[in-house]
């Protein structure tokens, strides 16, 4: 690839050092994703220039006809602090007519509401958990299609913001006391769905119109106490030392039934272009005992630092992580490119 001028955009807080050095462990963590982006595209010789963006869009606009950046990797998940805005942000730079990385803002629109994503998927005969959705300012009644236990989390929301053990509840009373707590605290509609106990597996998918599905990844609990259910809740994501404790882990999905890595990958693809999503996503589901898998969500633009799931699937299939990033990028620039042709 030809050395491309790359506008980075991503939270103002995420903007990374240029070095690792003197920053902790529990630091690097939680713009990882961003350092790892753009110390390799430099690495590979491209221009890059990070740009954090909270709630304004002029110095985005005068990044682009200033600098004249060949693609925009876009790492921005929200827009003055709302994640349903990050579609907004995306559509700019269409109107922009600049070239940017993931997925367009259909796409965004669609796999951000769960509710909505599992309605698609259900009308396509994929199968996902019983679900109800509560909006706020509304208490929180269990249809009796729903059996307990239940799940509860925020409807919009991303990196299971809102998940703990207190998520899983078993009587109407936790039911209601949970709901009102995402109602409250993340200021979103609750979604109720049927919890499937099993695994938790993950397929990658890289793509516009030619879809790559990498291979199967799990989320693993390798000491988790019995008191607890092993879901993704925001410790198990994004906490290190509670990680380390409990021996939680991303990993190859090992032992699969025959064919169900197949399956998975043919899944995830129908999901993918169901919910029109492009550039690359995560797609999650839950294998429960009995081998049935249930879909979850589907999250664009998901997190690719080198260390994540995606990046690590991405290597296991042959595609190290600089040549990963190359691609993201491509996509972004074909697609920009059929745009205009078209």
């Amino acid at each position: 690839m030809k050395r491309l001028r790359i506008l980075a955009l991503m939270h103002p807080t995420l903007v990374p050092p240029e070095s690792l050095e003197g920053s902790t462990p529990e630091a690097i963590n939680t713009w990882k994703t961003e350092y790892d982006i753009v110390s390799t595209l430099r690495t590979l010789g491209h221009q890059v220039r990070p740009l954090g963006v909270y709630d304004e869009l002029v110095p985005i606009r005068a990044a682009v006809e200033d600098w004249k950046p060949h693609v925009v990797f876009n790492l921005l998940e929200e827009f003055q602090g709302q994640v349903v805005f990050d579609h907004h942000l995306v559509s700019y730079l269409e109107l922009l007519g600049v070239p940017y990385t993931g997925c367009r803002p259909r796409g965004l629109v669609i796999a951000r509401d769960k509710a909505l994503s599992k309605k698609i998927a259900l009308y396509h005969r994929i199968r996902a958990p019983g679900f109800a959705v509560f909006p706020t300012g509304r208490r929180a009644r269990r249809p009796a299609r729903l059996s307990y236990p239940l799940i509860v989390k925020s409807l919009t929301e991303h990196a299971s913001l809102g998940i703990s053990q207190n998520s899983l509840v078993e009587s109407d009373e936790e039911l209601a006391k949970r709901v009102a707590f995402i109602h409250g605290r993340l200021a979103t509609d609750a979604i109720v769905e049927e919890y499937i106990e099993g695994r938790e597996l993950y397929v990658a998918v890289l793509g516009n119109r030619r879809l790559q599905a990498l291979p199967v990844w799990e989320l693993t609990f390798e000491s988790l106490p019995a008191s607890h259910a092993p879901i993704a809740t925001e410790r198990v994501k994004h906490d290190l030392k509670y990680q380390e404790k409990w021996g939680i882990h991303q990993r190859p999905a090992a032992d699969l039934p025959p064919g169900l890595a197949q399956q998975l990958h043919h899944t995830s693809k129908r999901i993918y272009r169901a919910l029109e999503l492009d550039g690359y996503a995560r797609i999650d589901f839950r294998l429960a005992p009995d081998g049935r898998f249930f879909f979850l969500e589907a999250n664009p633009n998901p997190e690719i630092a080198q260390s994540e799931e995606f990046a690590q699937s991405a290597l296991v299939a042959g595609l190290p992580y600089p040549k990963l990033l190359e691609r993201i990028v491509r996509l972004g620039l074909s697609r920009h490119q059929a745009r205009v042709e078209a």
